[in-house]
């Protein structure tokens, strides 16, 4: 399934649902906010989103504690799920959904973490975060986080009564 597609499926099914979204992105850089924005239409259901790449902007404006960061790091488990909520509670929306990861190495990135991508998923379900651990050149992973995480959030909307 293209992107395009995946996004426009994303979309029909949150209006469908008349669900609202927002989104908090670290390492995919605002790419998720594109695809879904790319759809006609998704105004109805986008509600924003913020691209939160500093330690400092996660916090102040996503709630991501300074305890969470200091013990975890950025990139973990625990600051995705942060970010998720975050962004659900932050904008009003029905969903907050959130990336966080090394989309390549680099300084200070261990060999073995990167394209290490943790995406998460917060509604009135509850919040999930998933662990992805991705290969190909920066714009591969970023785009395949994106990809899985608009996939996970289509099956979890389907699935809303």
């Amino acid at each position: 399934m293209t992107e395009y597609i995946l996004s426009e499926k994303v979309v029909a099914s949150l209006r469908d649902k008349s669900l609202t979204i927002f989104t908090a992105e670290s390492c995919t850089g605002g790419l998720l906010s594109k695809m879904l924005t790319d759809v006609s239409g998704a105004s109805s259901v986008v509600l924003g989103g913020v691209v939160s790449y500093t330690n400092e902007i996660k916090k102040s404006l996503l709630g991501v504690s300074t305890e969470t960061i200091d013990t975890y790091t950025a990139v973990s488990e625990q600051c995705c799920y942060e970010m998720a909520e975050g962004a659900r509670r932050v904008s009003g929306a029905d969903i907050g959904i959130s990336t966080t990861g090394y989309a390549s190495g680099g300084e200070g990135v261990p060999s073995d973490m990167a394209g290490v991508v943790y995406v998460g998923i917060s509604d009135i379900y509850g919040t999930s975060v998933y662990r992805l651990k991705l290969s190909g050149n920066r714009d591969e992973v970023r785009r395949g986080a994106a990809c899985e995480l608009l996939e996970t959030l289509l099956y979890r909307v389907e699935a809303y009564e």
